[in-house]
């Protein structure tokens, strides 16, 4: 991976650069930022970049065997941590088990989120975690000699998703590393780290793509009309994975909008029979994607609350949602939109605790009724 793959981020690039020439690099950095918008892939350009053996001024040299193993995601001093489900019946329980489908969706897909990762290894129900016997494996990798870089690089996806254990075991390393290691932490929601992990990292904080970036790209590479990628950079709100997924027409997406839209509608018409049908719907669809659905609902509310003010570019829906939004955007209103929101957030703590998602989107639907009679 090298910087001028990845879509924008400027600033950041330069950055991590001029950190690298300085001979200035943190022992331990969390690359922080909103999902979809290269996190990961600055990462691992910038561990490429530090291990490159011809490096020119703005990147990678791309060719060296260094920069050949790195592209292949194989170098024998570079290693991953990321989210993974235990499948006992096959043995997997640690991320070792899973890197070549690691290797393949960064290979595929670049730009991916959570959802696409858990659904590439057939997570079904399962939550993705970084579990506590991980801690072993790190520590393992990293008291090995290094091979051939300059310096031996532990990347860790989503360290949120940690498990206390694994985090608490790591404080020690982390602090005290042995000698040119990184510690490269890719952060979606770095304030759900534990506070002791934070405090030992330096924290880069990474922003959207800006519109013109992305404008550019999905016009030159992806051969989208100029107007047409001008729309969906403002709907993707700096996020390059959006932008890709409007492109595609998610059927996620689309799913998820047909979902609203019955559940408005049913709930409106205080339809017993169908808010029933719609909750075991939902209830089928597993605990990640319920969980992407809400996140979806409260976007959806948020959008349709801010179109009643008559200032379209502030608005972020396409054509679809638009359409529906002028007859539903009324219903938002100043009167429930806060216990919409409220009501939204708590099935998905709900969905989070397990809780019978039959029960959690029955109930909501419910409170859906109530709430659009204001």
């Amino acid at each position: 991976m090298q910087f001028k793959d990845i879509v924008g981020q400027h600033d950041t690039k330069k950055r991590l650069i001029e950190s690298a020439k300085s001979g200035y690099v943190p022992h331990a950095q969390i690359f922080c930022g909103p999902e979809g918008v290269g996190k990961l892939l600055l990462a691992i350009a910038y561990a490429q970049y530090l291990n490159c053996e011809n490096p020119s001024e703005t990147d990678s040299c791309g060719v060296c065997p260094s920069c050949t193993k790195y592209r292949n995601l194989a170098h024998p001093d570079l290693h991953f941590v990321f989210p993974i489900i235990k499948k006992a019946a096959k043995k997997k329980d640690v991320c070792d088990d899973y890197i070549t489908e690691w290797r393949e969706i960064l290979s595929e897909q670049s730009y991916f989120n959570f959802n696409q990762w858990l659904t590439s290894i057939e997570a079904e129900n399962s939550q993705g975690v970084i579990y506590a016997k991980e801690s072993e494996e790190i520590i393992r990798k990293l008291n090995l000699r290094i091979y051939e870089a300059k310096y031996k690089v532990m990347i860790v996806w989503l360290p949120e998703k940690m498990h206390e254990h694994c985090a608490n075991k790591l404080l020690k390393i982390i602090e005290e590393p042995t000698a040119d290691t990184l510690f490269l932490l890719v952060s979606n929601a770095p304030d759900n780290i534990i506070n002791t992990i934070q405090s030992r990292c330096q924290r880069i904080n990474i922003r959207g793509v800006e519109k013109e970036d992305m404008t550019d790209v999905l016009t030159r590479k992806y051969g989208v009309e100029a107007d047409i990628a001008d729309n969906i950079a403002h709907l993707a709100r700096g996020s390059f994975h959006k932008a890709l997924e409007i492109i595609s027409l998610d059927e996620e997406h689309k799913a998820f909008f047909n979902l609203f839209v019955q559940m408005m509608r049913a709930s409106y018409a205080r339809n017993i029979k169908q808010i029933k049908t719609i909750g075991n719907d939902i209830a089928a669809i597993g605990r990640e994607m319920q969980k992407n659905y809400l996140a979806y609902c409260q976007r959806m509310v948020r959008e349709y609350f801010v179109a009643n003010l008559r200032h379209p570019q502030i608005v972020y829906l396409n054509a679809e949602e638009n359409n529906f939004g002028l007859k539903f955007a009324p219903f938002i209103n100043e009167r429930n939109v806060e216990d919409f929101m409220t009501e939204l957030a708590l099935a998905e703590r709900h969905v989070e605790q397990n809780v019978n998602a039959k029960m959690v989107f029955f109930d909501l639907c419910l409170k859906v009724t109530m709430l659009l009679k204001r």
